[in-house]
């Protein structure tokens, strides 16, 4: 069976190569949401080399330590072609390992290491013995430590005292690019239009696994329905995966944040009087867990005035599949296990057309190097860049604005973002005046309007000449 197109990840790929270049037992740690690609890196390093692969069983009701340490045995023994065995101890599961490594250059990947050994609490103190006293005893291997729940590999393996001058490398997966969603999804032979490309990203984000499923034969809706919208589409219980798999028991928490969040921002009270939770630090922790997840992002409020960050953030949920789940999926649960949508154009959803809106917004959001290119923009120039909120206050209007971008030079370049089927005219212009007429801003700072837009726009807009700039979002990719 042919291998999946691997693409971007080269800055990750090289620092591997290199650390396999050192003469000496490496360890690297590699972390990132679900599905982001980690075992897939690890699995492209590993070419040309002895590839050696284990994954920990996904956390279910009655699973054992025991459990775990047999399914290792299951592994080692498939991967050298041996007869069934068991290990009662990981000090002996990790020993036999060792009498298997030759000076082959050898990369053995302990995939989601924290399903492995969270149940046993010796896991880690032998892991860590076994590093010390035999893996480093063979230059040519490569040990890789991944884990989908960054909270538990950053307080067992990067934060440990255990792991304290051992971890070689530290990589945290983000998603693809907009133009490496374009390459992959090319590769595939996907041929629909701008459109339809960012229809796919509204739903997947530049998510490496969920671009894999999309099937080229089939136009953007018919992937889109076929994953989310059909009785056993792969997507239709992922959210229940992701949060049984990653948080176990509090997954009810975790799950009722990223709703509260799905319907816009919010700062930590507000987050804290929705949940009824007292004033602890209990909902730090879990807002937190979720940043570290890649799930939820911080944005700092700023003073115009200064240019610094202010007292208040707001945090924004980041993951365009989470919010497409809670809007479109977790509603309509009891009619995609009657296939009511089977025959439903997706553009008769409610909401549809502002929801693919917002979705780029979080996509802009991820790669504004990009926008930052289009606008000439030099990152060292940036003073602050966000969404920004500015709440009504007495005579002071309320005003949300997209993203807005403040530069050293006191130019505030004030980006609305605009997805349409049907034309873009002139009104966009009057909704753009509004919000910087109630925008508080300093004197002698400029306003640079900018309309980033997919789809056609009128030639009445065009000519009037508002924007500073109208960039076309597919020309970014």
């Amino acid at each position: 069976m042919a291998m999946k197109p691997f693409v971007g990840r080269e800055r990750e790929l090289q620092s591997l190569k290199d650390l396999s270049q050192s003469g000496r037992a490496c360890l690297a740690v590699i972390k990132g949401r679900r599905r982001i690609g980690k075992s897939r890196l690890a699995e492209e390093f590993g070419k040309g080399k002895k590839f050696l692969p284990f994954s920990g069983l996904a956390p279910a009701k009655g699973v054992t330590a025991q459990d775990q340490r047999d399914a290792f045995a299951r592994q080692l023994a498939t991967l050298f072609q041996l007869p069934p065995f068991t290990f009662t101890d990981w000090s002996d599961a990790f020993a036999y390992l060792s009498r298997c490594l030759t000076a082959t250059p050898t990369v053995i990947l302990f995939d989601e290491i924290s399903w492995m050994g969270s149940k046993d609490p010796t896991f880690i103190p032998k892991l860590k013995v076994w590093w010390d006293l035999v893996l480093q005893n063979h230059p040519s291997v490569v040990l890789i430590l991944c884990s989908s729940i960054s909270t538990w590999i950053d307080k067992n393996i990067i934060n440990s005292t255990a792991f304290f001058g051992r971890v070689s490398l530290y990589l945290e997966l983000i998603e693809l690019s907009l133009p490496q969603c374009k390459k992959l999804l090319t590769l595939q032979g996907f041929k629909g239009s701008d459109l339809d490309f960012f229809k796919i990203l509204s739903v997947a984000g530049g998510v490496p696994w969920y671009l894999e499923q999309i099937q080229a034969h089939h136009s953007a809706d018919e992937n889109i329905k076929r994953l989310c919208f059909e009785k056993n589409g792969l997507l239709v219980h992922e959210f229940d995966r992701i949060f049984n798999d990653l948080f176990s028991s509090r997954g009810e928490v975790y799950k009722k944040i990223i709703q509260l969040l799905s319907q816009g921002m919010k700062d930590r009270a507000a987050l804290q009087n929705a949940m009824a939770y007292s004033p602890s630090g209990t909902l730090s922790d879990h807002l937190k867990a979720l940043e570290i997840c890649g799930f939820v992002s911080k944005h700092p409020t700023w003073s115009l005035k200064t240019g610094k960050p202010g007292k208040s953030t707001l945090y924004r949920l980041c993951d365009n599949y989470l919010r497409f789940y809670t809007h479109y999926i977790e509603p309509n649960l009891a009619k995609i296990e009657q296939g009511s949508f089977l025959d439903m154009p997706l553009s008769s959803l409610r909401g549809w057309e502002s929801m693919l809106g917002f979705q780029l917004e979080n996509l802009l959001l991820k790669n504004r190097s990009l926008i930052y290119r289009a606008l000439g923009i030099h990152p060292q120039d940036l003073l602050m860049d966000n969404p920004y909120l500015q709440k009504a206050a007495g005579s002071k209007q309320g005003c949300q604005i997209d993203y807005l971008i403040q530069t050293q030079s006191n130019t505030l370049f004030v980006c609305e973002v605009k997805m349409r089927r049907r034309e873009l005219g002139l009104e966009v212009i009057d909704a753009m005046k509004a919000k910087i007429d109630a925008l508080v801003r300093p004197k002698g700072v400029g306003i640079a309007p900018v309309l980033l837009h997919l789809g056609p726009i009128s030639n009445a807009l065009l000519e009037s000449r508002y924007f500073y700039r109208i960039i076309d979002i597919a020309d970014l990719c």
